[in-house]
């Protein structure tokens, strides 16, 4: 970076200290540059109210992720935005009169805010770049957020009032830094870092600069942390965790007054904000297909049933913020609103089939080894391909690793009851991750393991997908000679730049639903089953398979074992007693006869052999 921009920048943090610090302390940004910021008094956390402690969260439905608000006591779920495009990461201002949130709305990813009391909305960032994950100061005039800057993303700050002051970098590590949160003292950041292989939570001190400005503080090797969130006076620090060999997946707490200590496990819960008082926690749990709202106190005591929501969380705030009652028309346009269904079957009629079977339709255009698919769900593998080609790009679902696979055909070991027998699953084509246009996320729910897939756009300004966040898995690693990756079956690899599509989310909408990996993925690699998606319409195997077979045609012949090859006869065991061989007479010989050794009669002399000169 250019000279004069470092100090331009290290001014600019300085003024901002001045104007969020609320305490007395030096700041030293630059060797050049020492500034004693003003003293401001600290805000009183707001009173706990019951009926006005309102849920922000952002979830993802028909494949576009709005706003909904939700009071976990008598208000029910609310959609507050609705549109072709997607609103996410809400952040409630400390004055809780507004809500930042990122969108690309305008066709590219950038920050808003929306008034609470009237619905409107302006814009914050203007740019091509990938801006999101907005996070307020504690005077309510900053916002400190993730871009994507030069295939990277980092953190950086922008006044909320004064549009006309330039932006403020916080990192510019090569790394991954992203998910930011502001400390209330005003005088930290912290956020989510794969600085040091996977992603771990870093706090940034905004009164130095260089590396001694960061901190890892979750620091665990075998854990990807996200979604950090301070209590209200920054006494601590709450985030998501998911273990792979070590620990327990959940949230953990880490309390600032003593930083040495190890955060500490609360309960499960991929994602959790803290309410007024920080003696709740509300959470999303995660279920392989379904995700659900509930909350806990802090010795992970159950206080909210939990609730299933109708798609993948996107972010979540909760605060006290008194909405108008009623609703202005900016929120109950929205509310009043139900989207309509991505698909329906479309039935074609066929010759008799006996016993009103059903039947499998030819893919148009589509390469598999058997391009066919179960009537009632060939309409919403056509949609969903439709649409992933218009958010990619192009036409991944094109060409395909299985779609119908016939009973006569068999599989991989350990797959004779796969779903791809039924007509109602697909593989893509896994040869893309090769490539470098598909990569795969590890998720492990309970005791299973599960994948969450990404591909990559064709066009990469902005205009498509979104940039990773989390470090992917690369199941190829395990024939790298190294035994504990093998064990592992892979390792993490380094987050790969660019703009990528959610493959996993996307198909949820169409009701396409990821399978488990087999219990021993980890040395078998087709096991993992990771590019596999099937529409059950909460069928199970059996029943699936008698829409298309009659029951005989199902039956398992008895196996016959192979003869075995050891020499000697194998005992088989029996609870019979064997019976006593009867002896029988002896014959004895009348003359005995001596075998004489053999005697030669003539001696052969070998012959030398004749060399001829």
């Amino acid at each position: 970076m250019h000279p004069a921009r470092i100090v331009s920048a290290s001014l600019m943090i300085a003024f901002l200290l001045v104007s969020c610090s609320q305490q007395t302390q030096s700041t030293n940004v630059a060797q050049e540059v020492t500034i004693e910021p003003t003293i401001t008094q600290t805000p009183a956390p707001i009173e706990f109210s019951a009926d006005e402690n309102v849920a922000f969260l952002s979830i993802e439905e028909n494949g576009y992720a709005h706003l909904f608000i939700q009071n976990l006591l008598d208000l029910p779920l609310t959609r507050i935005t609705e549109g072709e495009w997607n609103d996410t990461n809400p952040a409630l201002s400390p004055d809780r009169t507004q809500l930042a949130f990122a969108s690309n709305r305008s066709g590219y990813w950038d920050l808003y805010l929306m008034d609470l009391d009237n619905g409107e909305i302006t814009q914050v960032t203007d740019t091509p770049e990938y801006d999101s994950a907005p996070s307020w100061s504690p005077d309510g005039q900053w916002l400190v957020f993730e871009t994507y800057i030069n295939e990277n993303l980092e953190v950086s700050i922008i006044s909320v009032n004064d549009r006309s002051q330039p932006i403020i970098p916080v990192t510019t590590h090569s790394a991954g830094d992203h998910s930011p949160v502001w400390s209330p003292d005003g005088r930290h950041v912290a956020f989510v870092s794969s600085r040091d292989g996977d992603s771990d939570i870093w706090l940034a001190n905004l009164d130095f600069a260089g590396n001694e400005r960061f901190q890892n503080l979750s620091n665990t090797p075998y854990a990807s942390e996200s979604h950090p969130v301070w209590n209200y006076d920054g006494s601590k620090l709450l985030w998501a965790s998911t273990s792979q060999t070590i620990g327990l997946s959940g949230l953990y707490v880490w309390d600032a007054n003593n930083p040495t200590l190890a955060a500490r496990w609360i309960s499960d819960g991929s994602w959790g904000v803290w309410d007024e008082t920080a003696r709740e926690i509300l959470a999303i749990t995660s279920a392989p297909n379904k995700e659900y709202v509930t909350a806990y106190d802090l010795n992970g005591t159950l206080l909210y049933p939990p609730t299933p929501l109708m798609g993948h969380v996107r972010g979540l705030a909760w605060g006290t913020a008194k909405l108008p009652n009623p609703l202005p028309d900016a929120f109950s346009k929205p509310a009043d609103n139900t989207p309509s269904p991505l698909w329906a079957p479309i039935i074609t009629p066929v010759g008799d089939i006996p016993n009103q079977r059903w039947y499998v339709v030819p893919l148009e255009n589509v390469q598999a080894p058997y391009p066919q698919m179960h009537e009632l769900v060939d309409e919403s593998f056509l949609a969903l391909r439709e649409r992933l080609s218009k958010e990619t790009g192009w036409d991944a679902l094109a060409s395909l690793e299985n779609a119908f696979v016939p009973l006569t055909t068999p599989l991989e070991p350990g797959m004779k009851e796969d779903w791809l027998y039924t007509g109602r699953a697909f593989a893509i084509n896994s040869l893309m991750t090769n490539a470098g246009w598909m990569i795969v996320l590890r998720e492990d729910i309970g005791a299973q393991t599960y994948w969450r897939l990404f591909i990559r756009c064709t066009i990469q300004d902005g205009s498509l997908g979104e940039p990773l966040h989390d470090a992917p898995w690369n199941l190829n690693a395990r024939y790298e000679l190294n035994p504990q990756t093998y064990e592992q079956g892979g390792a993490y690899s380094a987050i790969p730049a660019g703009y990528w599509v959610d493959v996993t989310n996307l198909a949820a909408a169409y009701d396409w639903e990821r399978l488990p990996a087999l219990p021993n993925w980890r040395t078998f690699y087709a096991g993992a089953r990771f590019t596999e998606f099937a529409l059950t319409n909460q069928l199970d195997w059996y029943t699936a398979m008698r829409e298309l077979y009659p029951p005989e045609a199902l039956i398992t012949p008895t196996r016959v074992l192979p003869p075995s090859l050891t020499p000697t006869k194998t005992a088989t065991p029996t609870d019979t007693n064997q019976p006593t061989r009867t002896p029988r007479a002896t014959l004895t010989a009348s003359m005995t006869f001596t075998p004489a050794p053999p005697t030669s009669t003539a001696t052969m002399t070998p012959t030398p052999p004749t060399i001829v000169p």
